[in-house]
């Protein structure tokens, strides 16, 4: 069977070529990381500076780059490319503390922030801070200008709408009037607050205990003057994010749940008017007639009747899979699709990236050859 139009290889690379950002988003379980480290391999055989940042806190990417670790910083990967391969791997609180050195006014004011008990649990716990600090190293990658291209790997679907809305929520966190309550004592005396938000303080007291209310008043008086900062940076990146140079591409596979969470991301993408720039659907059985033919009958008594029947059943099973997203890419048209065949083992290593990048992108280097499946 022919593929559908813009599934060739090739169809994507507009995005990996012309792009700053490239956002992949989608259900877990569908090779959304080793399909975001394939996008970025296709970006450096194009000749361009590549970066493939994962907020998935598995090892998954290291796994498929072939390396032990990767740290928080871009770490170089080699590989057989004009241009070159960055990646790394989200740590929360060391992003976190680096923001909170960039905007504090002095070097104790930082070091008192990070000495805090409860900075210390807002970095680890909190929800959210984990989606933000993401969308932080995102802008410090692309505001460093060392990189044409910066791929995000981010979590399953749901999570990467809490990513995507974290600057907003940051900056409505600042402007809360409880959170400018909790800055008043840091500000005047606490003989100076007026009489609600000591009563606030007090009934957090009683029920949370005076050590963390302590800690909440150190904390605040810590981050005073930081504020702003703070803001700027959420609101810049909110810019990233609506800039056209940012590309969302959906990443799914043919299973029915897998269709129906993609679905209910693009649908998402759509209320913030947000047109995504592709779609990758992975793990398709793959079809064995050609070009909408049926397999032939065998000749009798060849023996091959069995086998054309075992491949007429698969035949249809890849026929299924093409219908199970068929009405998905019709939606996010015209969006190219891109499509990766289910193939036979994991991938672990820079030639399995560039077999999976072969399926995609239409440009530069071959495949080995060998048979890997997106893991």
């Amino acid at each position: 069977m022919s593929s559908p139009e813009g599934s060739e290889p090739g169809a994507l690379d507009a995005v990996v070529g012309t792009r700053a950002i490239v956002v992949c988003c989608g259900p877990g379980g569908v090779g959304k990381t080793t399909v975001s480290a394939s996008f970025a391999v296709g970006a450096a055989r194009l000749g361009r500076r590549a970066c493939v940042v994962t907020v998935d806190p598995a090892r998954r990417l290291a796994d498929a780059l072939g390396v032990e670790s990767l740290p928080n910083t871009p770490t170089e990967v080699a590989g057989p490319w004009p241009g070159t391969l960055h990646a790394v791997m989200l740590d929360s609180k060391s992003t976190f503390d680096d923001l909170v050195e960039r905007y504090a006014r002095t070097g104790d004011q930082a070091e008192a922030i990070k000495a805090n008990r409860l900075y210390q649990n807002l970095t680890g716990a909190l929800s959210g801070t984990q989606e933000y600090m993401a969308m932080e190293k995102l802008y410090e990658l692309t505001a460093s200008g060392d990189y044409d291209l910066v791929v995000v790997d981010t979590p399953p679907t749901r999570n990467a709408l809490d990513l995507l809305d974290a600057p907003r929520r940051l900056t409505q966190f600042l402007e809360n009037r409880l959170f400018r309550a909790l800055m008043m004592p840091t500000r005047l005396s606490m003989r100076a607050v007026n009489v609600a938000t000591q009563a606030l303080l007090k009934t957090v007291s009683r029920v949370a205990g005076a050590e963390i209310v302590q800690d909440a008043v150190a904390f605040f008086q810590a981050f005073q003057g930081m504020e702003r900062g703070f803001d700027e940076r959420a609101g810049a990146v909110r810019a990233i994010l609506a800039d056209p140079a940012t590309a969302y591409v959906v990443v799914t596979s043919p299973r029915g749940d897998a269709i129906e969470e993609a679905s209910y991301f693009a649908d998402r993408l759509a209320e913030r008017d947000v047109r995504p720039a592709g779609l990758v659907v992975n793990r398709i059985h793959p079809r064995f007639g050609r070009d909408g033919l049926a397999l032939p009958d065998p000749p009798g008594g060849s023996g091959l009747e069995a086998l054309v029947a075992n491949l007429r059943e698969l035949d249809e099973v890849a026929g299924r899979d093409e219908q199970a997203f068929a009405a998905l890419a019709a939606r996010m048209a015209p969006a190219p699709v891109g499509r990766v065949p289910l193939l036979g083992s994991d991938v672990h290593d820079l030639d399995g990236l560039a077999m999976v990048a072969d399926h995609l992108f239409g440009a530069g280097g071959r495949s080995t050859g060998r048979s890997v499946e997106v893991g």
